[in-house]
């Protein structure tokens, strides 16, 4: 770190009160290397490991305690805000969060069900190469053995090391192991917890987050453990006297609704933690992939030191660079030294660099309304948004949602077994396949950019992907095929090579013809199944 950086961070230590001045020291200069916390750094070193490349598909534990109450994202801010639905959940479920927070949400995270040699088996049959596990999310409790915060998995809630038992699962079963780290946006993300209701009964009276503090806890569950640890502090308290609902939701829009990739002001400490919860992350469970939830890289400075570290120890398990950080929002130019996650997005083109984007069935965290409703993402849903993906120089991060108890729900195990279906025939145009030089075409262009899945409009049979792998090129039809496919991108021409065989995989040779409208293959009339793909074999073609 440059001199400013590391007076601040040894500022960060002392506040957090470390034993020792050297034990700090030595967890700033993380892991020795040549990759230094610049960009410039980063990206000279940095290439993209061939097994990211090949892999193409990722299976995303995204389970934590926020999962308990089965209401979906963000349950850990929305339960401190009056008039939403989740406080109203929370109320009539748990109880007033002046008296029943989200620390005691979490120690009601046991997974009493969880089996995660069996998920890990459903996902691999699933197509899954990779496999990655929510390690801390805006709750700020680490799911794994934490040296450096002690809300986390092992004192709170299941008393396990669940990072570590994913991780072991995982690896067992030859898939590679990744982590997700959102914890950089837990201290404005929490502020709704010191604040109180505006109208009712108990208006005025402050949220557990606002009151409790460490010498509360004798003869409590979390006797020994300090509350602000937990919910960072406060640092955008509500004043006193805000009388409606429309007037405190519009204080916390403004002083803590925003997402802000720096660290709180008034407390170095907070992102001196966080930079070494992060390396004791790595250190302990040596990732091939670790997910930032940020834009760019978080706190500046410090997300350049994580990610200096984290590629140096790499360098010294493997003797190269053969890991992923992946990161939103990323300037063209490092998207070379990190690879770019597009949260629920799509892009419009293939990109020089692969790239990832993460979506989930339903919610992030479980909704138990998702199951009620059957509102899910369908199995052709996922394996047509793999398609695009792939054919894009991308990859596809999956989330399968699991409530607090560890197990999925029967739509869930429905939507798995049948990717499982399409994956056995289906496979060879996804796995370790490369672009072609058009990804598809068809009629239907997805909107651009991150969060935009409530856009999509549905693929049609004229929507193809293409995808190529050793030496043949594949066409995934995205939509069901009523008739015969004409295929434009391959019209006869001079240069457009020659046309020899076209299999349907899993349903044999295919009759087609082909001109200057292009390549018009018969379909069987009734074609199983969803996503159908052929295999083009020829001369020229790739």
């Amino acid at each position: 770190m440059m001199d400013l950086q590391r007076r601040a961070f040894l500022a960060g230590a002392a506040a957090l009160g470390l034993a020792q001045a050297a034990r700090a020291t030595s967890a700033m200069g993380t892991a020795p290397g040549p990759v230094r916390p610049t960009w410039p750094s980063l990206v000279n070193h940095y290439r993209y490991p061939e097994w990211f490349r090949d892999a193409k598909l990722g299976l995303w534990s995204h389970w934590g305690p926020q999962s308990v109450p089965g209401q979906g994202d963000w349950y850990g801010r929305f339960m401190y805000m009056q008039g939403h639905p989740m406080y109203e959940h929370h109320l009539k479920t748990y109880g007033h969060p002046s008296v029943e927070g989200m620390k005691d949400i979490q120690n009601r995270w046991k997974g009493e069900r969880w089996d995660p040699d069996a998920l890990i088996d459903r996902y691999k049959r699933a197509g899954a190469k990779y496999f990655v596990a929510l390690a801390c999310h805006h709750d700020n409790l680490d799911c794994y053995d934490s040296r450096y915060h002690a809300w986390n998995s092992l004192r709170v809630g299941p008393g396990k090391d669940v990072v570590g038992i994913w991780e072991k699962a995982a690896r067992k079963a030859g898939l590679r192991f990744g982590v997700s780290n959102h914890a950089a946006h837990a201290w404005h993300w929490y502020q709704t917890a010191y604040g109180y209701d505006p109208t009712g009964p108990r208006k005025g009276v402050r949220y557990d987050a606002f009151r409790l503090r460490k010498r509360d806890g004798q003869g409590q569950w979390w006797d020994g453990l300090d509350p602000q640890e937990l919910y960072t502090g406060g640092h955008a308290v509500l004043p006193d006297g805000i009388d409606s609902i429309e007037a405190m939701n519009a204080w916390h829009d403004a002083n803590n609704g925003q997402w802000i990739e720096s660290g709180p002001k008034d407390d170095p400490a907070y992102v001196t933690r966080w930079l070494l919860r992060q390396t004791d992350l790595i250190d302990k469970y040596r990732p091939d992939l670790v997910y930032f939830d940020d834009h760019g890289l978080p706190f500046g400075p410090v997300g350049l030191e994580a990610a200096a570290d984290y590629y140096n120890r790499s360098i010294q398990w493997h003797g190269k660079i053969d890991v992923v950080l992946t990161a939103k929002q990323l300037s063209p130019e490092a998207r070379f030294g990190v690879v770019q996650d597009v949260e629920r997005g799509y892009t419009d083109h293939i990109w020089d660099e692969p790239w990832q984007t993460d979506t989930c069935i339903g919610d992030w965290f479980y909704n138990v309304a998702r199951l009620n409703d059957k509102s899910y993402k369908t199995a052709e849903d996922v394996i047509q948004r793999l398609a695009d993906v792939v054919s894009k120089n991308g990859n596809l991060l999956l989330s399968i949602p699991q409530p607090g108890d560890g197990s999925i729900d029967g739509e869930e195990e429905k939507i798995l077994d049948e990717m499982t279906t399409w994956m056995k025939t289906g496979s060879e145009a996804i796995f370790g396949s490369r672009p072609w030089r058009r990804y598809g075409e068809g009629p239907t262009l997805p909107a651009v950019g991150m969060q935009n899945e409530e856009k999509a409009k549905p693929f049609t049979a004229r929507d193809i992907r293409f995808t190529t792998n050793k030496g043949a090129l594949y066409a995934l039809v995205l939509g069901k095929p009523e008739r015969d496919v004409t295929i434009t991108s391959l019209a006869a021409g001079p240069k457009a090579g020659v046309v020899e065989r076209v299999n349907l995989l899993g349903g044999g040779p295919l009759a087609h013809r082909r001109d200057h409208r292009g390549l018009h293959v018969e379909f069987p009339r009734q074609t199983a199944g969803f996503v159908p793909t052929l295999r083009i074999e020829g001369r020229g073609l790739v």
